[in-house]
């Protein structure tokens, strides 16, 4: 028998792997209690609700008030024989109208607050991404006040849906702006890997926002109320198919970038 055989023997206990908090926190361990465990979720079809749910509301409506009579049978975004107002004003159309643009309106206000976080997160709280999150709250505040108060009468409430109508479409024409430049700011620091086309198309889509105001200006100055109310119904529809492809470019370029967001129980 050796010194060796004589010397006490350590038993070793094997440590498990460790993991990272942040790893940790993001998986559903079999042990861990339900009410410990952090739920992760995509981001892109946030925004793609944000996109559809108005295009689904302004052509349901629309529709159903061609069947009842309410609005002629065309193509509003070449004729411009009705407008997204008037064919949600009535009945039927306008319920439908209100049970979806509320929730959009609800979903709009929350993608750019959390654009408005991812963006500053990869380039800092400049003062552009700053105004972001407030600029598209209010316009989400806006369209809720617009849709709030389609299908009543009297000035005032004329007033409060032309205010709501005007702050909607200039705010979101800002988000558009600033997202499409803080996502190209992104994009040349090599910090994400994202096709400059994505974030060039919502500069691009906010200068047409800019055109069409533009044309409406210039209509009314040039023309008589019956080729200024056309055209600018015209112009209402194509402002509202620009802000459902801002939302659906955004909803692509996170999808691409797999961005998710975590959500995690309170601590007690």
């Amino acid at each position: 028998m050796t010194e060796d055989d004589n010397a006490p023997r350590q038993t070793e206990t094997a440590r498990p792997p460790s993991a990272s908090p942040s790893r940790r926190s993001l998986r559903s361990a079999p042990d861990m209690p339900e009410a410990d465990r952090a739920t992760s979720l995509p981001l892109w079809p946030l925004a793609l609700l944000a996109a559809l749910l108005p295009a689904a509301a302004a052509l349901l409506a629309l529709w159903l008030a061609v069947r009842a009579g309410w609005a002629p049978a065309c193509n509003p975004f070449i004729d411009g024989c009705v407008s997204i107002s008037r064919a949600a004003r009535h009945d039927l159309p306008n319920h439908l109208f209100r049970a979806l643009m509320l929730p959009a309106a609800t979903l709009q206000g929350l993608v750019w607050l959390l654009a408005a976080r991812w963006l500053r997160a990869g380039l800092g709280s400049t003062a552009p991404l700053r105004a972001l999150a407030p600029l598209g709250l209010t316009a989400a505040v806006a369209l809720v006040l617009y849709v709030s108060f389609l299908g009543t009468e009297g000035p005032v409430y004329r007033g409060l849906r032309q205010y709501g109508t005007v702050v909607y479409f200039g705010f979101t024409c800002l988000c558009l702006l600033l997202a499409g430049e803080g996502m190209l700011r992104l994009a040349a620091s090599r910090r994400v890997t994202l096709p400059r086309a994505l974030p060039a198309a919502l500069t691009v889509l906010a200068a047409l926002l800019v055109a069409l105001g533009l044309v409406n200006a210039l209509v009314a100055a040039l023309f008589d109320a019956k080729v200024k109310a056309r055209i600018e119904n015209v112009t209402e529809w194509w402002g509202a198919l620009v802000f459902v492809l801002g939302f659906a470019a955004l909803a692509l370029a996170w999808r691409r970038l797999g961005l998710r967001v975590t959500i995690a129980p309170p601590l007690l």
